[in-house]
């Protein structure tokens, strides 16, 4: 019974953190000229490079995330991303004190626990609802 709990939390998880990458993903092609001047208000470099960089990764890898292929990579690179990202993006402290900054300190600390997560999974691994974990078995019987 404990191992089912903990494979479909691991599934459900696996789902919710692509979905987090997945969506902005696609609301940044979908609005992409208003992602650059959000990145170029927060004096990200060479947006002509990384936005597109992010927006493969985002839909890439939260996909991978979600089926469990190379799932371990996938979360690795993801809290990779997102680390970066929080960094620049949600710098509370360049902000004074006030709405903005507690604003962007919960989303700083959000992006951190987000990465805890994937980290978690990248140490852990998929769990039995995988790709990985079917590739595997294949691997072992054959």
């Amino acid at each position: 019974m404990q191992i089912a709990i903990e494979n479909t939390c691991l599934l459900i998880g696996r789902f919710l953190l692509g979905l987090y990458f997945i969506l902005p993903g696609i609301s940044k092609i979908t609005g992409y000229e208003g992602t650059v001047t959000y990145m170029e208000a927060h004096n990200v470099p060479m947006i002509s490079a990384l936005l597109p960089l992010t927006i493969v990764m985002q839909l890439v890898l939260g996909a991978a995330l979600i089926v469990g292929f190379r799932g371990k990579l996938a979360a690795f690179f993801l809290a990779g991303l997102t680390l970066v990202i929080s960094v620049y993006m949600h710098n509370f402290w360049d902000f004074a004190e006030g709405m903005e900054r507690n604003h962007e300190t919960q989303n700083f600390f959000k992006n951190m626990g987000i990465t805890a997560g994937l980290l978690m999974v990248a140490a852990l691994g998929t769990g039995r609802f995988s790709i990985d974990k079917y590739l595997a078995k294949r691997a072992a019987g054959a």
